[in-house]
């Protein structure tokens, strides 16, 4: 298995987070690669020359790159009975766009929520509860995203949690106050080994960001 399936990854990324856990629900095994993205490998600007980004995801000597599509790459190439996306052809296009939803949304009013200050905080700040609140109102009374069992978009959107303490400590605020439907989800992806073990203590997230931006 040695350089068959290497992954390219940095720790706190909710990005590389997915694709560990796609990995995991897989049960493949695969080399995993820690970055440091202030120094990038040789190995990563030669996989990704065009973004310099990580994840990368190396199946035989050849690079997947963007999250979204190396998740999707896995559920196609490792087509077992454990599918993360929807056969339908509708539901797949939704997962989809809720998955590219979360990561126009929630990372980019998250991320302003410790880059603002003053009204624009304010601002930034409701947006961010609004879209959680939007996701929410998909979830619906579902157990998953997915519906009775784990899919594509609750892989895509279980990452950003490891980075809540991040945004309640910045933004001042609770989520599970704001949105408790979304946090009993949570808990409920959580109980899962593939989810729990794949994403870090989000304090540890919390202190790794703060050496990266000016987070107060």
């Amino acid at each position: 298995m040695s350089g068959e399936l290497v992954l390219l990854d940095f720790w706190p990324s909710p990005f590389g987070m997915r694709v560990r856990i796609a990995l995991a629900e897989k049960g493949i095994k695969y080399e995993y690669k820690d970055e440091n993205l202030r120094v990038k490998s040789a190995q990563l600007l030669e996989m990704n020359p065009t973004h310099r980004k990580i994840p990368v995801l190396i199946h035989h000597g050849k690079p997947i790159v963007e999250s979204l599509i190396i998740v999707q790459y896995i559920d196609e190439v490792w087509n077992d009975d454990n599918l993360l996306l929807p056969t339908d052809p509708y539901q797949k296009a939704q997962a989809r766009f809720w998955a590219d939803f979360a990561d126009k949304k929630i990372y980019e009013h998250g991320k302003r929520l410790w880059m603002t200050k003053g009204e624009e905080h304010e601002k930034t700040k409701k947006d961010f509860i609004d879209c959680l609140k939007v996701l929410e109102g998909e979830l619906g009374n579902k157990t998953y995203f997915g519906g009775d069992q784990m899919g594509f978009l609750d892989v895509a959107l279980i990452p950003y949690y490891t980075w809540f303490y991040t945004y309640e400590k910045c933004g001042n605020l609770n989520v599970e106050e704001e949105c408790p439907k979304l946090m009993s989800w949570v808990k409920k992806c959580m109980e899962k080994e593939s989810v729990s073990k794949s994403l870090p203590d989000p304090v540890k997230v919390y202190e790794e960001l703060k050496q990266w931006y000016p987070i107060a």
